[in-house]
């Protein structure tokens, strides 16, 4: 049981890591008011940049809790960390990426 639990409270720390690096993405775009986010990012959902040309997706936060996209999430952790400016990258490729997206929906 203590297993499990270190194991759900380090993915909790994950995403909340994750939500606040994201929600600082864009610097050079156009922000809203209130939640200081792009404003071509919906509330909910947050930028990743995928594949070889680094195609940015909007997607749902809801996301962040599928262990599909879990793994995804520990990939980007292990190859690219969580401290650089050009946001959240996933080390996928797009059709991979567009393939799991289409089913998590």
């Amino acid at each position: 049981m203590a297993i499990r639990k270190s194991n759900k409270l380090a993915q909790t720390a994950v995403i909340k890591q994750i939500m606040k690096r994201c929600s600082s993405l864009g610097k050079k775009q156009s922000y809203d008011e209130q939640g200081g986010l792009p404003l071509d990012v919906p509330r909910g959902h947050f930028v990743v940049y995928v594949g070889e040309n680094r195609s940015r997706y909007i997607v749902p936060i809801s996301f962040l809790t599928r262990p599909e996209f879990q793994t995804l999430l520990h990939q980007a952790e292990e190859e690219f960390g969580f401290a650089h400016d050009m946001g959240l990258t996933i080390p996928c490729e797009e059709v991979v990426f567009q393939s799991l997206t289409s089913i998590l929906r």
